[in-house]
């Protein structure tokens, strides 16, 4: 079950409209981090179930705040929320193990169906069908 969300993104607007998207009855606990340094320690922090990530932040971007963040925990569930979405960017991302991209503008309905797939991935983790 997923109770505590990680945000990770430089704009203040993007890390609003994300939290618009999440459902209100959940009661999720949420965190947020403004660049990719505040991110790994927040995640040591708060040990979330689920990170939001940015790609494109100052001091450590999206890339390698996903590398750090895996080394820490290689099971850390990541969704890349992102406007850039060209294919090597993609395919970095992929390659780094990411469990989906959410496009720029965010949109509350694939938001909701990001929080299905990662509740059925976390129940598929610890047993469950």
């Amino acid at each position: 079950m997923i109770k505590k969300i990680l945000i990770i993104d430089d704009s203040p607007i993007a890390r609003k409209m994300l939290k618009s998207c999440l459902p209100k009855d959940k009661g999720y606990e949420l965190c947020e981090a403004a660049d990719g340094e505040e991110g790994i320690r927040k995640y040591l922090e708060f040990v979330p179930d689920l990170t939001f990530m940015d790609l494109t932040m100052p001091k450590l971007d999206g890339y390698q705040a996903i590398d750090a963040i895996r080394k820490l925990d290689k099971d850390a569930i990541i969704v890349v929320s992102t406007a850039d979405i060209q294919r090597e960017s993609m395919s970095r991302v992929i390659n780094a193990g990411v469990f989906s991209v959410l496009r720029k503008p965010m949109k509350s309905k694939f938001v909701q169906e990001i929080l299905i797939r990662v509740e059925a991935e976390k129940k598929k983790r610890a047993g469950g069908e």
